[in-house]
């Protein structure tokens, strides 16, 4: 039975039923096949490895001039080094998938696919470090990790196994440190909103809610137009106890030798793929940003079966693939399911081919920022597309950074966060405390609101003054509180 046009393109209103518009896009747009037969675990199909993968290049390109150096390493960690760190063992030994056996004989000790690799990079460091020469120390990997999630399971936002960069990274003191983490806030800046075009507030988590093994935990909050947050990529200064069980240390210029500090910084690509979806896309599918997407240029040929057609189509191509990745669609399918289908694929540039525009020498396009046609000259093409290519990903993060506009409410009360965190916004507010004197008026909030309080930005530290609206206590930060994904 043929499909109808309904049942082929997104039928749910992203504003209105969110959760059924996501479902819809991911398995629509054919970004992930959710049918295999382990829970939490994806296959990631060609629309969003494509993607990925430029991701990939633009954030690993930002890290190496950034002078962190690429490795691999062994996917399998010994339970031995999680036993190092209290703190660590104790956040993340409850989400570890262990391996006992190799084949039918136990291990002589369990291996942990990999949460999170900080115990495997310090057993090194401790090895390749010695003197305040070799500082800083910067490294990253790109790999795949493995939590055993106990929530409920969202392609891409949360699920078992994920895509990710880890940076980790050696300093001698703690303001190098304080500095490594202003560098990584500057590389959200400079990849997570000017490449991936995603508008996000980074703050400083509270003490509750820090990395296992961490003192100080930032990170980036997206906020979704349905008025959540999804975390993004965060960044630790790692708790000294830590490069202590590992025995990191350096001789200073003094011969003297001291205890390193160390961050890390983890991008999950997977993760802010997600974010990359839900910001940009609208009731007919994807919107990708022009540097991401997977095909950047369509040419729909109105009758694949013309040989005139198919040649003009064969020549655009040849003329654009010096900088765009570009795909003819000569499928059986009428013209205007093919527009249909490549608009709810995010396609940034549809070329629209007929035999009348050959002759006129006009050429059709449509583009997805604007969601208009346009008629050109085929002589101006080339010139015309490449602008195009140079203002699409900036006229989505316009759009994209209006999310936040308006959208941060001062809240003098508990009633009134209620209030904003029901309109879909995020309320900030006059608070005690985020050590854990602060806990109890952060358990009312979520209590009462169901929303978190996400932490504080750097650049309001000195302009705290009145009262807790919690407690009433003297105000010592202005925390954010919103509800998250």
């Amino acid at each position: 039975m043929k499909k109808t046009k309904s049942q082929e393109g997104i039928t749910a209103s992203k504003n209105e039923n969110f959760s059924e518009w996501y479902t819809q896009v991911v398995q629509k747009c054919e970004l992930a096949d959710l049918r295999y037969n382990v829970k939490g675990f994806l296959v990631f199909q060609p629309w969003s490895v494509l993607s990925m993968e430029k991701m990939y290049k633009y954030m690993e390109k930002n890290l190496q001039k950034k002078g962190h150096k690429p490795y691999w390493f062994p996917t399998v960690i010994p339970k031995g080094n999680f036993e190092k760190e209290a703190s660590h063992v104790k956040g993340f030994t409850p989400e570890v998938f262990w391996i006992t056996h190799g084949g039918t004989t136990k291990l002589s000790e369990p291996l942990a696919l990999r949460p999170t690799s900080e115990t495997a990079f310090y057993q090194m460091f401790n090895l390749w470090i010695r003197s305040y020469k070799d500082l800083p120390f910067k490294t990253y990997q790109r790999a795949q990790v493995f939590r055993y999630e106990t929530k409920a399971t969202r392609p891409f936002l949360r699920g078992r196994e994920f895509h990710w960069i880890e940076t980790h990274c050696v300093h001698a003191t703690e303001k190098d440190a304080m500095k490594q983490v202003k560098e990584d806030m500057e590389t959200n800046k400079e990849v997570l909103h000017d490449v991936y075009g995603l508008p996000f507030i980074f703050f400083e988590r509270p003490s509750w809610d820090r990395f296992a093994g961490a003192y100080r935990t930032f990170a980036s909050d997206v906020l979704n137009p349905d008025g959540k947050v999804i975390q993004q990529p965060s960044t630790h200064i790692i708790s000294p106890s830590f490069a202590k069980a590992f025995d990191i240390k350096y001789k200073d210029k003094d011969g003297k030798e001291k205890p390193a500090y160390t961050t890390c910084y983890g991008p999950a690509i997977s993760r802010i793929f997600a974010s990359v979806v839900i910001v940009h896309g609208d009731d007919k599918g994807l919107k990708f940003p022009w540097e991401i997407a997977p095909v950047q240029v369509v040419i729909v040929p109105i009758d694949s079966e013309n040989k005139e057609i198919m040649k003009k189509a064969e020549s655009i191509k040849n003329q654009l693939e010096d900088f765009a990745d570009i795909e003819i669609d000569s499928s059986e399918k009428r013209a205007g399911e093919k527009f249909n289908y490549w608009e709810m694929k995010g396609i940034p540039i549809r070329i629209d081919l007929g035999l009348n525009d050959i002759k006129k020498k006009k050429i059709t396009i449509f583009r997805r920022d604007l969601d208009k046609k346009e008629i050109v000259s085929e002589k101006d093409l080339i010139e015309i597309i490449n602008q195009i290519s140079k203002e699409f990903t900036k006229n989505l993060i316009k759009k994209a950074d209006k999310i936040f506009e308006g959208r941060i409410k001062k809240a003098k009360s508990l009633n009134e966060i209620k209030k904003a965190i029901e309109q879909g916004l995020i309320a900030k507010c006059n608070f005690c405390s985020v050590n854990k004197e602060g806990v109890s008026c952060a358990e009312v909030i979520e209590k009462e609101t169901n929303a978190q309080v996400r932490g504080t930005r750097l650049d309001e530290k000195s302009r705290v003054s009145g009262k807790c609206v919690i407690c009433g206590k003297k105000a010592n930060e202005i925390v954010y509180m919103a509800r998250s994904y």
